[in-house]
């Protein structure tokens, strides 16, 4: 890793951050990368699905148990976990900046990756629900999209919960709903008041994978992010749920569904898109000066140098961006907005850079041998799903207008 990056003390960073950054830094060069070699053109790897259930299919129970003891033993698995529940306690931006170290390699290293709205579960819920999750013993995905209610999915979702004694009973249909088909317990929006819909009306259900009134279409929906599908059309018909499985309040789901988007699928595109636009700029200075063509290396031409710069100058604007945000989020701000800045910028600045690091590596940049494609499909991807750019400029013209 050769250009700078967040562990040099930028941003203020404590030395136990630092510290922290450098030892995510030695397990990407030391445990995962590599890996790479066998991962990379693996077909059993997909997007959207958690990081345990990726490696057990590429790399079976050893390496992957061998990855999650490290992530155990250097306190690395509770990353994202508040300390009343066993965790590290660390800020956003310290958890960011600690991300983006781990995004540099296509092999994913394990963490106790818990959805932030399951830190709503109440009573028996934490250990049905949270504990599990938290140990790894359960995995879980959230269903929003329909069909019809993508973009808008607060005014558009049909998906329907009525009450029936001490039951819900869920009827309605998600689509493109990833790891639905890997994941122990989904966790559902349905429409409970249609006259208040995301203002009061929609209500968060866990509902378990094996539940009968519960079905997910297999295989999933083929899509270029790889060979194996992870997003699923997954249907309810008289799926029966009990009142103690609503996560939260009733009529609260929405606003907890926005919490999730806001920090799982926006602010933390942000290190997703970061580590992987340095690895592809440290790749492409590499191959530059190496890559002879008539005569001379070409990283002594000026269309080369300035596609380098390019790329340069869009990972340092991000992760200004992704720092400054991560940081007004540790101040308690609202930055739901902010948020979709992220991501509207990771996945678009992102995308640009991979796709210069594919054309400076030529017909290299094409195999599948380097992660270079892969990433490219990921970050692609984020122009659309969790939100497409439109939606998130929409989301930002109107904070500009009311502001």
């Amino acid at each position: 890793m050769k250009t700078p990056d967040s562990a040099d003390g930028s941003f203020n960073l404590p030395s136990e951050v630092v510290e922290i950054c450098d030892l995510a830094k030695r397990i990407v060069e030391k445990e995962l990368m590599p890996l790479e070699p066998e991962f990379l053109p693996h077909p059993g790897h997909a997007f959207g699905i958690k990081e345990t259930t990726n490696l057990r299919r590429v790399f079976g129970e050893d390496v992957t148990q061998r990855l999650i003891d490290i992530s155990k033993d250097t306190g690395l698995w509770y990353l994202m976990v508040p300390e009343e529940y066993g965790g590290s306690g660390l800020s956003m931006l310290t958890q960011v900046a600690i991300l983006e170290q781990f995004n540099y390699t296509a092999v994913p290293f394990p963490f106790a990756n818990v959805a932030n709205i399951l830190y709503q579960c109440k009573g028996d819920q934490v250990e049905r629900f949270l504990t599990p999750v938290i140990k790894g013993d359960m995995t879980t995905c959230f269903a929003q999209t329909e069909p019809n209610a993508g973009s808008d999915p607060g005014g558009m979702m049909q998906t329907r919960a009525v009450k029936d004694g001490d039951h819900w009973v869920i009827n309605g249909t998600k689509m493109w709903i990833s790891g639905a088909a890997e994941s122990d317990m989904i966790m559902v929006q349905a429409v409970t008041d249609p006259e208040k819909r995301q203002r009061g009306g929609i209500t968060m259900f866990m509902v378990a994978r094996d539940n009968p009134g519960m079905r997910v279409e297999e295989p999933g929906i083929k899509t270029w992010l790889g060979p194996y599908a992870s997003q699923y059309i997954v249907n309810f018909e008289d799926c029966r749920v009990p009142a103690s499985d609503v996560l939260g309040d009733v009529g609260n789901g929405f606003r907890l569904g926005q919490r999730w988007l806001t920090i799982h699928d926006r602010l933390l595109r942000g290190p997703f898109a970061l580590g992987k636009m340095r690895r592809a700029l440290d790749m492409s200075i590499e191959w530059s000066k190496q890559r002879v063509t008539f005569g001379k290396p070409i990283s002594e031409r000026q269309a080369i140098q300035w596609q380098l710069v390019d790329m340069y100058v869009d990972i340092e604007a991000l992760q200004a961006l992704t720092y400054k945000m991560a940081a007004r989020a540790d101040a308690g701000e609202d930055i739901r907005t902010e948020a979709g800045l992220i991501k509207l910028t990771s996945m678009v600045w992102g995308t640009r850079t991979l796709d210069k690091a594919i054309q400076i590596h030529g017909a290299m940049g094409e195999s599948l041998e380097l992660p270079l494609t892969l990433f490219y499909r990921y970050l692609r991807h984020g122009q659309i799903g969790g939100g497409a750019n439109e939606i998130q400029r929409m989301l930002i013209a109107r904070k500009l207008l009311r502001d």
